[in-house]
């Protein structure tokens, strides 16, 4: 599929800075680049701890610099807007952040306990119709944005297997349930241009405890990310992004 790459294994971490609370023409956050030079892939996941307290985020490397500040106050209020369409998306948690130019983002948590069955990758009827609203009321108008799509699993371990043997197939589980999110944007009319990666990291950056239920329940999502593609920079720097 054009556009398209899968990514079966762990990316590395690079520096995350706090999102500042304010709106997305204002505020900074994660900073970033490319994630590993062999798989040259503008979207990897960021894992730092600073006490008790996680972060995790997403970078992209679309542009490969940061720009002018009129540009980042256009793709800001573009990325505010989309912000308040996902936060009207049923099952959607959605947070600010920045990409690896230093541009505003979106970062969208589905949690795959709504998504899925356990040990599943089929969405279910809740996941559909949350998808199909995300997709039509806030991928398709802002096509200029490129998107990433990360799954995750919790450490629990599978029957009849080992840990290392367990760990693989959350691996795999994870990539199949980033696939089954993506698979089914494209069907309700998102492009396979806008969607850039689709990269399952199985037990990889938990947010929370997995020693617990509630904290695996958390770990156990599919995050997908919102970010100015080249295009989206081009006409901001121009002052055409409209």
């Amino acid at each position: 599929m054009k556009g398209l790459k899968y990514y079966a294994l762990g990316l590395c971490a690079v520096l995350m800075l706090d999102s500042c609370g304010m709106s997305n023409t204002a505020k900074g956050g994660i900073i970033g680049g490319a994630s590993g030079a062999a798989l040259g892939t503008a979207l990897g996941a960021i894992l730092a701890k600073s006490g008790n307290k996680t972060k995790v985020g997403a970078i992209a490397g679309a542009a490969g610099a940061v720009v002018g500040t009129t540009a980042g106050i256009l793709i800001g209020r573009k990325m505010d807007k989309a912000k308040a369409e996902a936060e009207k998306i049923a099952n959607a948690q959605v947070e600010e952040i920045v990409d690896g130019n230093g541009y505003e983002a979106v970062k969208v948590t589905f949690d795959s306990g709504i998504l899925f069955q356990t040990g599943k990758s089929v969405l279910n009827a809740v996941a559909q119709s949350s998808l199909s609203n995300f997709a039509v009321n806030v991928l398709i108008p802002n096509n200029l944005m490129s998107v990433g799509i990360i799954g995750y699993t919790d450490n629990q371990g599978w029957s009849k297997s080992t840990a290392e043997e367990s760990k693989q197939k959350n691996l795999v589980l994870s990539q199949q349930r980033a696939t089954a999110v993506s698979n089914y944007l494209l069907k309700q009319g998102v492009t396979d241009t806008q969607i850039k990666e689709v990269v399952g990291l199985g037990e990889d950056n938990p947010v929370a405890d997995n020693s617990t239920a509630a904290g695996k329940a958390q770990n156990r999502r599919v995050e997908v990310y919102l970010y100015a593609s080249p295009e989206m920079i081009q006409q901001a720097e121009a002052g055409t992004l409209q």
